[in-house]
């Protein structure tokens, strides 16, 4: 299992990902699940993967071959004209890629499948976040429904939902990230730091800030810690049950 987010925000585009990955309890290890291409003053594309790990690490080792040389390797990342065109190459890819693992055909439950998080700028239109399904099809964010989460989404959900606000600054914003993943790690053991995270400017066209957040981190200690103390306070701040009321 993984857990990651896609999220637009008014100044641009923030990603979150952790790094576990697991076959039981025993047998757990540590794989990098973001992806970024540049092409500097043109276009910026992440990608964010969960699911059968096969199958993610051949998405993007397909997808970073091709944009090696676009020329002698098409379709390309780097040639699209666009982030919908970027989306539907992904999805393509990764519908071939699934459909070549599995032993019956290309099918949503069987154990090959993926979803991918898409998120970037190309020159000439707006930073745009897709979420892409193993059947090869895929929906937009919007003001509506601002973030996408794949993996293990319903722990930190929650959180995002009630604190979201798109004039958020990068750094508020991966504060509220790191309060999802820390409250998704306490309660499974599948998603767990190390946590990679890429920040993007709107119109930029650069890669943005990309770091990772280790486990001895001082900042995600302070988070974690202060989040659990803030919520037993708000809890002992509300009135208690009264079987008479």
């Amino acid at each position: 299992m993984t857990y990651c987010v896609g999220m637009m925000l008014d100044r641009g585009l923030v990603m979150m990902s952790d790094t576990r990955t697991n076959a039981g309890v025993d047998n757990i290890s540590m794989f990098r699940k973001m992806a970024t291409w540049e092409e500097p003053g043109e276009r910026v594309l992440t990608v964010m993967t969960a699911g059968n790990l096969a199958t993610t690490q051949a998405l993007i080792s397909l997808l970073d071959e091709r944009s090696k040389a676009p020329e002698d390797r098409e379709p390309s990342i780097f040639a699209v004209p666009s982030m919908f065109q970027a989306a539907q190459l992904i999805a393509d890819t990764l519908k071939d890629v699934i459909s070549n693992h599995a032993d019956e055909g290309q099918k949503a439950d069987n154990g090959f499948n993926a979803t991918v998080i898409l998120a970037g700028q190309i020159k000439g239109t707006p930073p745009r976040l897709f979420l892409i399904y193993p059947q090869g099809n895929f929906i937009e964010a919007s003001t509506d429904t601002p973030f996408f989460q794949i993996g293990e989404t319903k722990y930190g959900k929650p959180i995002l939902v009630r604190a979201y606000d798109p004039k958020m600054s990068f750094e508020e914003a991966i504060k509220l990230l790191l309060v999802s993943f820390d409250s998704t790690i306490k309660a499974n053991l599948s998603v767990g730091l190390p946590l990679d995270v890429h920040t993007y400017e709107t119109d930029s066209f650069k890669i943005g800030v990309q770091t990772r957040v280790e486990a001895d981190n001082e900042y995600f200690q302070t988070i974690s810690n202060g989040w659990g103390e803030a919520l037993k306070t708000a809890l002992d701040s509300l009135p208690n049950y009264s079987h008479d009321a």
